[in-house]
C-alpha cells in the first residue's frame, strides 16, 4: 500500500548485494533559499528513518539529497580505487503535490548510479 505524502529514501549497494547500512545523507529544501531540513544515516536495512518519511517538514518545492558515497564505499571494503570515483552525490528533484509519497530507492555500485522516484 502507498504511503501518503513525505520523502523515503532507501540504499542498496547492488554490486555486493546488501543495504547501504551506514550511508550519510542529508535533505536539503532549496526554496527559497538552500537550508538543511534533516540528516543521518540509513539503518541497517537501507532505509533512511526519519520523520520527513510522513512529510514532517515537506512543503511544495524543490529538494536535494546528498549522499556521501565515497566515504560510504571506504568504510565498507572498497579500495582506494573504487572509492575515489563517486564521493558526494547530490540529486535534485521537486515536490509538486505534499499529499503524493516520494520515494528514492538509490542503488550504485563505485561506478554508478541509479536514483528515480519509486513507489
Amino acid at each position: 500500500m502507498a504511503q501518503a505524502g513525505g520523502i523515503s529514501i532507501h540504499g542498496v549497494d547492488i554490486a555486493q548485494g546488501v543495504a547501504a547500512r551506514g550511508l550519510q545523507v542529508k535533505v536539503y529544501a532549496l526554496d527559497p533559499e538552500r537550508r538543511l531540513i534533516t540528516e543521518g544515516v540509513l539503518g541497517a536495512n537501507g532505509v533512511f528513518d526519519d520523520p520527513i518519511i510522513t512529510g514532517a517538514g515537506i512543503t511544495a518545492g524543490t529538494y536535494e539529497v546528498e549522499f556521501a558515497l565515497g566515504a560510504w564505499l571506504k568504510a565498507n571494503g572498497y579500495g582506494a580505487r573504487e572509492a575515489a570515483f563517486l564521493d558526494i552525490v547530490p540529486f535534485r528533484f521537486v515536490v509538486t503535490r505534499v499529499e503524493e509519497h516520494y520515494h528514492l530507492p538509490f542503488k550504485f555500485t563505485p561506478w554508478g548510479i541509479q536514483l528515480f522516484r519509486g513507489v
